[in-house]
């Protein structure tokens, strides 16, 4: 049954996706505002409805859209809304969910290069961005109404500060409630699985395309700093304990970096090939994930000055540092 408490409400809509039901927050602010809303399908849009109606509520209630990042499974029920119904987000959202031909030409040569420099077979490149534009059908087409970033207090919601975290995508916030602690924080931290740091294209101006290892570990860091009490997750569980968590999942991912420092201190490898290694069972079905992650620890060793990186015909080749 969902019902309220500390004037937010958790509802959770099935995504079609590998990582499950997703939650979205109803908050009773100045305006009725709802933090996500789910993935592009009818499935989320019948149980959003169903949901809200146990609370008293028709989706023409909701004042305001607040998006944590742009992901489809927290973004695509936006088409299902009126065209006037105002949505914020950070501004790095805009070039995912108001996709332009330019954006899939950058997209496309973002990740043909990529494919070079990480050694991938051509054979993988096909299925690999097919399943990517797969994934985008399940997200919307329109704009932001106004943008969020670091200490905003969104309109409607004057008990709430946006906190930036980018990493998982590089348009991620939380809001953050001081007066009791509470922070509804995307998909930085989640109490079941890591969240992955995915790769995106260089940030429009930018040449360089981000590394969103460094960034999930400076954001969780980051959390450290807040008197967190209690996080609403973008998936699964709520968190209590965030300090110990965060501190869990940072650990982790040191002992990862470790282990492939450690092959790489045998032998000199791609990116591709760590990527085979650190995920054998599953690299070839989800690629993108896979060679992010692989990616990520490369990233995070190559920042530690722990590897080295050699170009031999457009593609890295990754040796330790002895």
């Amino acid at each position: 049954m969902t019902e309220w408490r500390d004037g937010i409400a958790k509802l959770v809509l099935p995504t079609p996706f590998p990582v499950g039901d997703v939650n979205v927050y109803v908050i009773k602010g100045e305006r009725l505002t709802l933090v996500d809303v789910g993935p592009n399908t009818e499935q989320a849009f019948i149980s959003l409805q169903n949901q809200l109606a146990q609370l008293g509520l028709q989706l023409t209630d909701i004042e305001q859209v607040i998006l944590t990042h742009d992901h489809p499974d927290h973004a695509g029920l936006l088409d299902w809304f009126s065209p006037h119904l105002e949505v914020y987000g950070h501004a790095n959202n805009e070039r995912w969910l108001n996709r332009t031909e330019e954006f899939y030409h950058d997209y496309d040569s973002f990740y043909r290069q990529l494919f070079v420099e990480c050694g991938i077979p051509d054979k993988y490149y096909d299925p690999f961005i097919g399943g990517m534009k797969q994934m985008l059908l399940f997200s919307c087409n329109r704009s932001l109404t106004g943008t969020l970033s670091e200490g905003d207090v969104p309109i409607g919601l004057s008990e709430w500060t946006v906190i930036e975290t980018p990493g998982h995508a590089q348009s991620q916030i939380g809001l953050f409630r001081k007066k009791d602690g509470v922070l509804i924080g995307g998909d930085l931290l989640l109490a079941h699985i890591s969240a992955n740091p995915l790769l995106e294209p260089p940030l429009p101006g930018e040449r360089e395309r981000p590394k969103p290892q460094l960034q999930v570990n400076d954001s969780l860091q980051k959390l450290l700093t807040f008197p967190i009490r209690l996080t609403y997750a973008g998936h699964g569980e709520e968190i209590t304990d965030v300090h110990g968590l965060v501190e869990k999942r940072l650990s982790h991912q040191v002992l990862r970096a470790e282990q492939v420092k450690e092959w790489l201190e045998r032998e000199s490898m791609t990116a591709f090939q760590i990527c085979e290694r650190l995920f054998p069972s599953v690299y070839k079905r989800q690629l993108g994930l896979t060679i992010s992650e692989s990616i990520a620890q490369l990233d995070y060793l190559l920042d530690g000055k722990k590897i080295k990186a050699t170009k031999v015909k457009d593609t890295f080749i990754y040796s330790a540092i002895l």
